[in-house]
């Protein structure tokens, strides 16, 4: 189960890579608008906000996401549903789908389909995590390793479930699309509190660590997230009240080909 509000716990830091994806997103006033694994919601309806004339809808597959994202109010058609399962009904101008994909095996196909079923002219704009060798997620994969979770956890645990920049420009230039493909490391500096938990630990609750504590029982959790605590504090160490976390994101833009059709 998705949980919202540990998600949004890091909002500033989650929301910076898809301000930077959706602003390589040239559309003046698409048709139609759509975000696939929009999760609360708060960024979907900054969608609304750029293009006011667009019917925008924000698709998740967790009901409390979006139970969460139609208490905003905003002009967006939140429902629930697997993005794997969503298909091009000919009007959408534009498709995001942020820090959603590393959830999906074999999710290249995926983008295959949408970019072979969206309208001429139309935008596709991806991004996914790119830290899965980074020292969090091998502590994770250590911790998940130890006969005590193997069974449990270790089987839910990939290494390698997104692909590198050049890899998507690949897959996306041969199903016909311009592309624009890239990376970031974002460098979080969180803050680190006397006697509070360690924050890349806080932050690994929201998302990676989900799977996990949905696997154990209490007992099970507390001590693996315990054991798993320990790891990161050694592999982040705080400095002058904070701790470095860098962070690296893979991005790609890909346009299909002919003019953007817009709203009359």
């Amino acid at each position: 189960m998705w949980d919202p509000t540990t998600y949004l716990r890091f909002g500033d830091e989650r929301s910076r890579p898809f301000h930077d994806l959706v602003a390589r997103v040239p559309a003046e006033r698409p048709r139609a608008v759509v975000d696939l694994g929009c999760g609360p919601g708060q960024l979907t309806a900054t969608l609304a906000e750029r293009w006011p004339a667009s019917r925008v809808r924000g698709l998740d597959s967790a009901p409390e996401m979006i139970e969460r994202a139609r208490a905003l109010g905003a002009p967006v058609d939140f429902s629930v549903a697997d993005l794997r399962d969503w298909r091009p009904t000919g009007d959408e101008d534009v498709v995001i789908s942020n820090a959603a994909l590393q959830w999906v095996p074999g999710h290249q196909a995926l983008l295959r389909r949408w970019a072979a079923e969206l309208p001429a002219g139309a935008w596709l704009a991806v991004q996914v995590p790119g830290n899965f060798d980074a020292p969090s997620h091998r502590a994770l994969r250590a911790v998940a390793e130890r006969p005590a979770w193997r069974s449990d956890v270790a089987p839910l645990l990939r290494a390698e479930p997104v692909d590198d920049p050049t890899d998507y420009a690949e897959l996306l230039t041969a199903a016909g699309c311009a592309v624009d493909a890239w990376e970031t490391t974002y460098v979080h500096l969180l803050p680190a509190r006397p006697a509070a938990e360690h924050p890349v630990l806080a932050w690994m609750d929201g998302t990676a660590l989900r799977p996990v504590r949905a696997a154990l029982d209490a007992a099970g959790w507390h001590a693996f997230r315990a054991e798993l605590g320990v790891r990161l504090a050694t592999a982040y160490p705080a400095r002058r009240g904070q701790v470095a976390f860098p962070f690296r994101r893979v991005f790609v833009v890909a346009h299909t080909g002919g003019p953007v059709q817009e709203n009359k």
